[in-house]
């Protein structure tokens, strides 16, 4: 069961609620124009389950949000159990990096559809077909047209600018919304040995780093540390045996700014 969805004229991205997982187990299930796919996550490598919303042509991210003896109102009936499956929509930039930083390594310009190659999750090519992709490319690429056709190379610099854009959307977005992240950020410099911050502005620019990073690889997410400006964090101080503290950071999504 879905809520959110419509494709009539005029209606813009809204999040969906899922209460079946079932639609998971096939990534070619579609139902109200939703198509589940499994596609890389940019940042593990692995695979991941995302949304394509065939009638708005976007992509979605979906996130798993499980709670115990929970029911809940969707629309004018009530659902028991307390699984759901968020799909929050996200910026298909984040997936295509994956692609143009591993195709960066062969060193020339090459056209999108060889650049989106994956025999391990071959939907990937569905990306290419999202509406206005191509507008984007610009903020990551650098770009060639040879007989009216477009080729791409992967581009460090503009990336990272494109990035630094990200992290000042997130955290507007966190100091419009009143979000506290000084609290969150020194707890997490206490657990790992890390100097607690007593600048406001880093705090935020540092946590929003952080839910950056689960969007993009482990060597981009050092690079844009360091375009940041942000200080070496320290060696994390092991916590003694008997008092091992599991550490849980909230996170926010933040793919689709």
């Amino acid at each position: 069961m879905a809520a959110g969805v419509d494709c009539g004229d005029g209606v813009g991205a809204r999040q969906h609620v899922f209460l079946v997982p079932g639609y998971l187990k096939d990534a070619s299930k579609m139902k109200s124009g939703l198509m589940f796919v499994k596609l890389v996550n940019p940042c593990s490598g692995e695979g991941a389950i995302y949304l394509f919303n065939m009638c708005l042509q976007q992509l979605f991210e979906v996130k798993l949000f499980k709670e115990k003896h929970h029911s809940w109102f969707i629309n004018q009936s009530v659902q028991s159990g307390g699984l759901l499956h968020f799909a929050t929509p996200m910026d298909p930039l984040f997936l295509l990096l994956h692609y143009l930083i591993k195709a960066d390594k062969e060193g020339k310009f090459q056209p999108l559809d060889q650049v989106v190659v994956d025999n391990v999750f071959p939907n990937g090519i569905l990306l290419l077909k999202l509406p206005g992709l191509e507008k984007l490319l610009h903020h990551v690429t650098e770009e060639r047209e040879i007989d009216n056709k477009k080729y791409y190379k992967y581009s460090k610099e503009k990336t990272l600018k494109w990035l630094e854009k990200k992290v000042n959307q997130t955290m507007a977005a966190l100091k419009t919304n009143g979000v506290n992240v000084s609290t969150r950020v020194q707890s997490i410099a206490f657990f790992s040995g890390d100097r607690v911050s007593t600048d406001k502005e880093e705090d935020y620019i540092r946590y929003t780093h952080g839910l950056i990073t689960d969007y993009i690889p482990k060597e981009l997410s050092d690079d844009l540390s360091k375009y940041l400006r942000l200080p070496e964090p320290s060696a994390s101080l092991p916590n003694p045996p008997s008092k091992k503290i599991k550490k849980r950071k909230k996170r926010l999504s933040v793919s689709g700014l």
